[in-house]
């Protein structure tokens, strides 16, 4: 055989070997004095506890063994925990795809006592879990110190007690990746880990001004510089719903652009993993359509027209995708800056057809309303108190639409709370469509309108709608200043 047919055969021989690869796990768990009962392999997934997902069960023989196993191709990895039959006994791991490993554990001295075979990398997480352990009770020993103090000397020393014990966990895990630079608890320890602002004083370009924000700009900037957002590995950890939240509660400014830019920056850090992109998406979603932050909606329809309508959300039905198209088709012509869309109705004394278009003021205030409702029985009287003592001044007048109720009842309800001055309108034939422009699922629901009728405020309320006005009274004048 010549040479060429020899490096052939070894070139087919090796490509046939990387394809029947290890997938999955094989997990064999020896829990001596532990028999007859389940024993379940579980997983986190973006959240610490309590959430924890199920991937596997199995159960122990009479001697204390136990076995798991999988070929799941799309299995990852991460931390994962077997969890025994009374759902409170439990203890971590390491696992990656393609591992074949042996547990053995003593019950009663959980979560130490484990020892693992053909697993080097868990023999080096529970070192770090036994390090951990006496991290803790210093830890524990500086609060008894704190508590006892006398004196701010006292104080300050406890203080760099403290500071230098938690250089001590951040070395640790520094010296860890150092020493296992490919390992998943290299992973997992850079994806803890936060930004140390340089110390010392921080100036503006002309080397003179101090930099008042230079800690949080560096920080922010260097937030997400260890967590690898490529590594699936991580959503398997107890760590990245954290982090989000730190980031977009305390480093992102609460307004649509910056929050859209951010989202796109994450998106696209993700883009190719499986569970990372899609808990991503699936956390900025939420965040901002259960914001109570004004103005997030539009974040919501930014997120389902560029991501959701793109194919992006691969996880979902067909059903429930449509249900993100007709909720973002309902916010998106009512969002912040939009042009209010026009409603025609009839003023609810004479019939006269009423346009929304047709109210000439530097603010209108449009207001939807039902007079059986509680909360509009004490939000509508409160909104009328501050038109007449503060707002009416600013030229602002108001057009409101009761939703639903018998002529009667609405007539009574404005005599009741002395409404006369406001526009007063009420769809009796129920066939306008203002429900559907406006998304008025729930009274009351009030917009501020500027004299263009460009939409400045929604879901507002007596409590907001007086620093609004005044807040694009200082906008206005600042923009006619640099004019």
């Amino acid at each position: 055989m010549n040479r060429i047919s020899i490096i052939a055969m070894l070139l087919v021989a090796g490509m046939a070997q990387s394809s029947f690869a290890r997938q999955g796990y094989h997990i064999h768990l020896k829990m001596p004095g532990v028999k007859d009962s389940t024993v379940y392999l579980a997983h986190y997934y973006g959240k610490p506890l309590p959430t924890i997902y199920k991937r596997d069960s199995a159960r122990f023989d009479k001697n204390g063994n136990a076995e798991f196993k999988s070929n799941d191709s799309t299995f990852v990895g991460g931390i994962y925990m077997m969890l025994l039959g009374d759902r409170k006994t439990y203890f971590e791991f390491l696992i990656n795809s393609g591992d074949d490993i042996t547990i053995t554990a003593d019950i009663a001295k959980l979560p130490e006592g484990l020892k693992f075979k053909n697993s080097p990398e868990n023999d080096h997480f529970q070192e770090y879990v036994e390090f951990l352990s006496v991290y803790s009770k210093k830890q524990q020993d500086i609060q008894k110190e704190y508590s006892a103090a006398r004196t701010a000397a006292d104080s300050s020393a406890i203080r760099k007690k403290s500071v230098a014990s938690s250089k001590e966990l951040t070395n640790y895990r520094h010296e860890s990746v150092k020493k296992y630079p490919n390992s998943l608890l290299a992973s997992i320890f850079n994806a803890l880990d936060v930004p140390q602002v340089p110390e010392g004083e921080h100036y503006l370009q002309d080397g003179k001004t101090k930099d008042s924000t230079f800690a949080y700009t560096y920080y922010k900037a260097h937030f997400w510089d260890g967590f690898d957002s490529q590594d699936d590995r991580l959503i398997h950890a107890p760590i990245y719903d954290a982090k989000l939240d730190e980031y977009f509660t305390r480093l992102v400014l609460p307004w649509p652009d910056s929050m859209e830019k951010e989202a796109d920056y994450l998106l696209r850090k993700a883009h190719g993993t499986k569970d990372i992109f899609k808990y991503t998406l699936w956390w900025l979603t939420r965040n901002v359509e259960n914001s109570k932050i004004m103005g997030m909606d539009e974040v919501f329809v930014y997120l389902v027209e560029n991501y959701y309508m793109k194919g992006e959300a691969f996880w979902l039905s067909p059903e429930e995708l449509t249900k993100y198209f007709d909720r973002a088709q309902k916010i998106a012509p009512n969002v912040i800056g939009n042009l209010a869309p026009e409603i025609k109705l009839p003023n609810v004394r004479n019939k006269k057809t009423e346009s929304l278009n047709d109210v000439k003021s530097k603010y209108t205030l449009l207001v939807f309303y039902s007079p059986s409702c509680g909360h509009c029985q004490h939000e509508i009287p409160a909104l009328d108190s501050l038109y007449r003592s503060d707002l009416k001044s600013k030229g602002l007048k108001v057009y409101s639409v009761a939703t639903e109720g018998e002529d009667t009842a609405i007539n009574n309800f404005i005599k009741k709370y002395k409404l006369d001055e406001w526009t007063n309108t009420w769809d009796h034939e129920h066939i306008g469509d203002w429900r559907g422009k406006y998304d008025v699922y729930s009274t009351p629901t009030i917009y501020l309108l500027d004299e263009k009728k460009i939409i400045r405020g929604k879901r507002l309320d007596h409590s907001n709608l007086g620093s609004l006005i005044e807040m694009l009274e200082m906008k206005a004048k600042k923009t006619k200043t640099k004019s």
